[in-house]
């Protein structure tokens, strides 16, 4: 089966490659645990060097990939330069974050010396997805790689275009060559990949479903793994909530590229003397994403990536209304070439809705109304995922308090969006996945954390 990706604005076929054939998989392995010896010989601020210079390429590269996540996934041409930028971000926060991170911690014991060392694990196997293909490629990779892994990538079918220019950047900054290969590998071949001996960990960005599989595989052969899984996050109004500014930030975060994202505020919980306003605010900002060429300047809403993720929110959508929930805008798929999805507002959403209990990965927001604000937190816990929440109130003290105490999830964010921040670990718990990415837990993730005793 080929690796076909396919311009989804237009529904044609933009390139087509063939998997790896085992032979050709078995000597990029081989050729990658060969060179990530040599590249965890090198002293921390050499592997640091390179990172440098992957930031600057990623500027310098931007547009052009901003091009191709256009073509590949329908990600709007502004969205795909700023994934490029934070992308830099992340390996020059490791410039500062990793020598203090990754030096020896000195601890006082009975020892005449006792000590915290971190050494790399060997090759870490990243499967990637296709919604931020460079932002999940490169806030798993780059710490792994500051740390002295090597990283074998495993890209999603569909961005095979995005996944090759990023190897080829990683080069051309000066990576060793081999260190990061591109494997185009079919499902059936990746169990095998991970119970490799030469493979020392896993990471996965991806569905729940897949999560699972991953961990199972994992699990039997006892290496590390990190996953980053779906979310359905809430968000939440309290009576003191500013209807504006909650509309505005909830809107912006629920259509982050076209409504595929992991962490998008997808159940919006309100009160129910909130809900005419409410309506009203949430309906006017969404009517104005008008879908357009993701290649054309100014878009907000480009295509879905794929054909059977237009067919599977649009299903969503409709089981969401014959179970009671109103239509407020959008929820039909437009006659037009491509894989297009309306914005659309759905009200009076209750558990048991799809559009309530599913992810839905689309431009769909999904108001749910509570007689109490104590319904209402409990209508956000009302889910197996624990990503991201958000909570609106102009008490940021009770703010904190609730976040603390009552939002069961890895990213808590008041009057704010929730974000992934190269400062701060990301990740989630419950069917969200397990372990962290980014900030001081993410670097020491894929480590080999060594205590030493000197008497």
């Amino acid at each position: 089966m080929d690796f076909i990706s396919i311009n989804p604005a237009t529904g044609r076929q933009a390139s087509v490659r063939a998997p790896h054939r085992p032979e050709e998989a078995e000597r990029l392995l081989a050729r990658a645990a060969r060179v990530q010896v040599d590249w965890a010989r090198r002293t921390l601020f050499d592997r640091l060097e390179v990172l440098a210079q992957v930031a600057r390429l990623l500027r310098e590269w931007a547009p052009s990939l901003a091009e191709l996540m256009a073509v590949e996934m329908g990600k709007p041409l502004a969205q795909g330069r700023a994934e490029a930028e934070k992308c830099a971000w992340v390996c020059e926060d490791l410039l500062e974050r990793a020598p203090r991170v990754m030096a020896d911690q000195i601890v006082p014991t009975e020892a005449a010396r006792s000590f915290v060392s971190r050494h790399p694990l060997g090759l870490v196997l990243a499967i990637m997805p296709w919604n931020f293909p460079l932002w999940q490629v490169i806030r798993a990779a780059a710490p792994a790689l500051a740390a002295g892994n090597g990283v074998l990538l495993k890209h999603a079918p569909t961005t095979q275009g995005c996944a090759e220019a990023l190897c080829d950047l990683l080069r051309e900054a000066g990576l060793p060559d081999g260190l990061v290969p591109n494997l185009r590998l079919l499902p059936p071949a990746i169990g095998e990949l991970i119970g490799d001996p030469r493979v020392a960990a896993v990471t996965l960005t991806g569905s729940t479903a897949a999560g699972r599989a991953v961990a199972a595989c994992a699990g039997q052969h006892l290496k590390k793994c990190v996953l980053e899984l779906g979310g359905s996050d809430p968000a939440v109004l309290l009576a003191d909530a500013d209807l504006e500014l909650a509309a505005r930030i909830m809107v912006t975060s629920r259509m982050i590229n076209n409504g595929q994202s992991c962490i998008a505020s997808k159940r919006f919980i309100a009160l129910e003397d909130q809900r005419l306003e409410l309506e009203e605010r949430v309906k006017s900002l969404m009517a104005d994403f008008a879908m357009q060429d993701p290649r054309e300047d100014g878009c907000r809403l480009g295509p879905l990536a794929r054909l059977d993720l237009r067919e599977n929110l649009a299903d969503q959508v409709r089981r969401s209304r014959e179970r009671g929930a109103r239509l407020l805008l959008g929820g039909t798929n437009p006659e037009r070439d491509g894989w297009w999805y309306p914005a659309t507002v759905l009200s009076q959403v209750r558990p048991g809705m799809p559009a309530f209990d599913e992810e839905l990965f689309g431009p769909v927001a999904a108001l749910c109304w509570a007689k109490s604000e104590e319904e209402a937190l409990d209508l956000a816990a009302h889910t197996t995922y624990g990503l991201g929440a958000s909570l609106f109130t102009q008490d940021r003290q009770r703010g904190e308090e609730l976040a603390r105490r009552r939002l069961h999830a890895g990213c808590v964010c008041v009057n704010a969006l929730v974000k992934s921040d190269p400062r701060l670990p990301f990740g989630g718990v419950m069917d969200s996945g397990f372990g962290r990415e980014l900030g001081d837990a993410g670097l020491v993730e894929f480590v080999n954390t060594k205590s030493i005793w000197i008497d």
